[in-house]
C-alpha cells in the first residue's frame, strides 16, 4: 500500500514535443524559382515588345499611340495652323505637347536614322500637304480680296487625312448671322478650295462648327441644325464649282461640341467649316 501511494504522490514525466522543419530543394528553399519565373515573364513580354515594333509599320506605330494618349492627340490637332498665311502642322513639326524638361517635342515616336519604309509614308503626306498650300496659297495672291481671306484657311495632317479648316474671327464670317447663306468672301474662298481639291484623289467630308451662343431659327431650330446647314451649304458650293457629287462622304453638324478655343466657347474663332480630304 505505502508503495502504491509513493508512485501515486511522485510527479509525471515532462512532456517532449519535438518539432520538424521540412525545408525542400536544399537550403536555399524555392525562393528562386518565383523569381526566375518573373524573370522569364519579362524577358518574353521584352521580346514580344521588339517583334510588334519591327512588325508594324510608322502609321500603325502612331495609330497604337495616338490610342493610348487621345488628350495629346486631340491637343495637337486643335493647336495646328494658330498663325500665320495656311499654318499648317504635321507629325514632323514641333508640337506644344507637356514635354519633360530637356525633352524636344517633334515627333510622336522616335525614328532611328538608319530605319527605312516609315519615313517615306510620312514623306509622301507631308508632300501632298504642302502641295496642295502651295496650289491655294498661288490661288489667294491672285488677287487682293482672296489675299486677305488667307488667314482664315489652315491645313492640317490628321490621322484621316487633310483637313482644310475655314475660320470665322471678330473680321470675318463665312455666313450671313444666323443663317446658311454664304457671305461673298467665303464664296470667293470655296471656289478657290473647289480649285485645289479639283485636281486631289480622295473622298471628301464636310463638318459645321458653330460657338456656344444660343440660337433659334424658329421652330425646333438650334445650333445643332444651324451648324448641319451650313456643312450642306458648303457641299453645294463646291458641287456648284465641279466637285462630283460621288466625293461626298459625310455632311455632318457638331454644334458646339468641338470647340477650337476650348477655353472661351463663344469665341468666333469656335465658328468654322472643316473639310476633310480623306486619304
Amino acid at each position: 500500500m505505502s508503495a502504491a501511494r509513493k508512485g501515486k504522490n511522485e510527479p509525471l514525466p515532462p512532456i517532449i514535443v519535438k518539432k520538424v522543419t521540412v525545408v525542400e530543394g536544399g537550403h536555399h528553399g524555392g525562393a528562386w524559382k518565383v523569381a526566375y519565373a518573373d524573370f522569364v515573364t519579362a524577358m518574353m513580354a521584352f521580346f514580344l515588345l521588339l517583334w510588334l515594333l519591327g512588325a508594324t509599320t510608322e502609321k500603325q506605330r502612331k495609330g497604337l499611340a495616338d490610342h493610348f494618349t487621345p488628350t495629346l492627340v486631340k491637343l495637337k490637332q486643335e493647336s495646328a495652323g494658330s498663325n500665320g498665311m495656311l499654318g499648317g502642322s504635321s507629325i514632323v513639326d514641333a508640337d506644344d505637347y507637356p514635354n519633360r524638361a530637356g525633352q524636344t517635342g517633334t515627333k510622336g515616336i522616335t525614328i532611328p536614322r538608319d530605319t527605312t519604309g516609315g519615313p517615306k509614308e510620312g514623306s509622301e503626306k507631308i508632300k501632298q500637304r504642302q502641295k496642295m498650300e502651295q496650289k491655294l496659297a498661288a490661288k489667294l495672291q491672285s488677287s487682293e480680296k482672296l489675299a486677305r481671306l488667307a488667314k482664315q484657311v489652315r491645313l492640317i495632317d490628321t490621322s484621316e487625312g487633310i483637313r482644310i479648316d475655314l475660320v470665322d474671327d471678330a473680321d470675318f464670317s463665312m455666313f450671313q448671322l444666323g443663317t446658311t447663306v454664304l457671305t461673298p468672301d467665303a464664296a470667293a474662298l470655296l471656289d478657290a478650295i473647289g480649285d485645289m481639291l479639283a485636281g486631289e484623289l480622295g473622298s471628301l467630308s464636310i463638318r459645321g462648327h458653330t460657338d456656344a451662343l444660343p440660337w433659334n431659327g424658329g421652330a425646333g431650330a438650334n445650333n445643332w441644325s444651324l451648324s448641319a446647314g451650313r456643312a450642306e451649304a458648303t457641299r453645294q458650293a463646291l458641287l456648284r464649282h465641279g466637285i462630283a457629287e460621288a466625293r461626298f462622304r459625310k455632311i455632318e453638324g457638331v454644334a458646339d461640341c468641338e470647340p477650337l478655343i476650348r477655353d472661351k466657347p463663344n469665341d468666333p474663332r469656335n465658328r468654322r467649316i472643316s473639310i476633310l480630304l480623306m486619304r
